[in-house]
């Protein structure tokens, strides 16, 4: 019997001892062949010539004796290739990445050396026979007696202890990378990195219109996927985007400045600081920040796109931000009158009803982007914000409209929940649509969500002065145009009524997982990480109360 168990031993011992030798031929060979004039160390080519030699032969018992170093060959190219390939992209490590390498490499050896031990305890490999022996020595002094199924407890405990200690190593490695890169410090590393894998994949989704209630959906929309483009119209003339507009001569940065503080996953200092207005009476007072810095930003890069995608990198957008123009336009309103006003800011100061939008130049080229954006979307969502001074006007620019018609892309449209004095007075969610598509030219809408829920007494006590009211939903109506209406309560808590960001990415994330629209369909886990996307939002404004 002890014979027996002497035999296996030496047999195991002589077997490890084999698979060292070949796994460390096989790495030497690969160093060697990339490193050193394309030499072999060892016999590579016998162990080809004889490999293919015991296949013929139908000898399967000897074809592994020479498949394990040729792939041990193979994958010591690999792993040398990459080196190099990392060592010439690096020109001169800094001595703290040597520190933070170092200390890596030590609890990766020191986890590996644990587990082998463990292995070999386990197994009675006898790999390490000194430390195995004083192992064998002290479990005799504390117990009186030689125990295989302690020694195999304490090879299961080493087994352990090394793999912990090679995923610790692992983990301070990727932590040190991911503190860089990630600016979010909430949740777990496993959670940010699983968030930004599941959002890269989301569906890419182009949102066309202005106004705040553009820079309301984004807020929710960053947390379904980072695939998502803002086209936004620059038509804007009043305040300080109008002031920018007359004495820098570039396009109105206010509502891309929302957007892209809405697409930010910033710190929440740097939103106060985009969003800070000048107070006093000095030159600046009326002007918001985050105008004066869009419009440094545009003259430093040299141009509006450049500044814009600066501005990007700095604030870290989940996405991206594109004015539907570049070219300096004027919106005008044909009234049912037959007047005219002109000026977005004037249109909605005459409190008339508004038959017509028109934009002057009328062959304002649309931006390239725009219209790349618009032709490469999963879904193309239009509002929600001022009918015809923001989402309106993006249908006029020449190459926009022509780019939705031709778009193969769900088209969505969100409407207000609320009516705007001097645009919309009286208007339920059908004249909302019925003027979008007159404006188009076409039907080329597939879904619009609308608000059911009702507006409390004390929310509507604000809006009586200024004659805004509900928008009714208009369900059949709407049904009678061939398009799919989702009706769904909207409206946030807060005292002023508009939509609730975090409400209305709900109904996006179970209308988007409804329709499918990534090419095998959405898997079970991505609708999954967008409503965990959903938890994260909730908590992020719980704690900015």
């Amino acid at each position: 019997m002890n014979s027996k168990k002497k035999r296996r031993g030496q047999m195991s011992e002589a077997f490890c001892t084999a698979m060292f030798l070949s796994l460390s031929g096989g790495l030497q060979d690969a160093y060697t062949y990339l490193f050193r004039g394309k030499v072999f160390a060892n016999a590579q080519t016998g162990n080809i010539v004889l490999l293919s030699a015991n296949i013929m032969d139908g000898r399967w018992d000897k074809v592994l004796h020479y498949l394990v170093p040729l792939c041990a060959f193979a994958l010591g190219v690999l792993v040398a290739e990459k080196m190099r390939e990392q060592f010439q992209a690096m020109q001169r490590l800094h001595w703290r990445q040597l520190v933070v390498l170092g200390e890596v490499l030590l609890l990766f050896a020191v986890g590996v050396l644990l587990c082998a031990l463990g292995l070999a305890l386990f197994f009675n490999y006898q790999l390490m026979g000194k430390a195995e022996e004083l192992l064998f020595q002290m479990t005799y002094l504390t117990t009186g007696r030689y125990s295989n199924h302690l020694i195999m407890g304490l090879g299961v405990v080493f087994l352990l202890v090394g793999f912990g200690t090679m995923i610790y190593g692992t983990r301070r490695l990727i932590s040190s990378v991911v503190s860089v890169v990630v600016p979010d410090k909430n949740g777990s590393l496993m959670e940010t990195i699983f968030m930004q894998r599941k959002l890269t994949r989301g569906p890419a989704i182009t949102v066309v219109g202005g106004g705040t209630g553009l820079s309301t959906l984004l807020r929710g929309m960053k947390y379904i996927t980072n695939n998502c483009t803002a086209v936004v119209t620059s038509a804007d003339d009043g305040g300080s985007s109008g002031r920018l507009r007359k004495e820098l001569g570039i396009i109105p940065p206010g509502d891309l400045r929302n957007c892209l503080t809405a697409l930010a996953d910033r710190e929440p200092l740097m939103e106060r600081l985009m969003q800070y207005r000048f107070q006093g009476d000095s030159p600046l007072a009326g002007h918001c920040f985050g105008n004066l810095f869009i419009a440094a930003m545009a003259q430093a890069e040299g141009g509006m796109e450049a500044g814009l995608n600066a501005t990007s990198q700095i604030l870290k957008v989940r996405g991206r931000v594109i004015p539907s123009t570049l070219a300096n336009i004027q919106l005008r309103a044909r009234m049912f009158d037959g007047s005219i006003v002109a000026g977005e800011s004037e249109i909605p100061k005459v409190r008339k009803r508004i038959s017509r939008m028109m934009m002057a130049p009328a062959d304002a080229p649309a931006a390239n982007a725009a219209v790349e954006a618009i032709a490469h979307a999963d879904v193309l969502i239009f509002g929600p914000g001022s009918l015809y001074t923001s989402v309106i006007p993006n249908l006029l620019v020449d190459g926009i409209r022509e780019a939705i018609l031709q778009s193969k892309a769900v088209k969505i449209y969100i409407c207000n929940v609320m009516t705007q004095p001097g645009e919309t007075d009286g208007y339920g969610a059908y004249e909302h649509v019925k003027a979008l598509i007159d404006h188009a030219g076409a039907q080329f809408l597939d879904y619009v969500i609308v608000n059911d829920q009702d507006v409390t007494v004390e929310q509507l006590r604000q809006y009586n002065a200024e004659g805004s009211m509900p928008i009714t939903p208009d369900v059949d109506k709407i049904r009678s145009l061939g398009i799919t209406v989702v009706p769904a309560r909207l409206i946030s808590k807060r005292d002023l009524v508009r939509h609730d960001p975090r409400k209305l990415a709900r109904v996006l994330i179970a209308l988007i997982y409804r329709l499918r629209l990534f090419g095998r369909g959405m898997q079970f886990f991505d609708y999954f990480f967008m409503r965990q996307g959903m938890r994260r939002m909730n908590k992020q404004n719980e704690d900015n109360k």
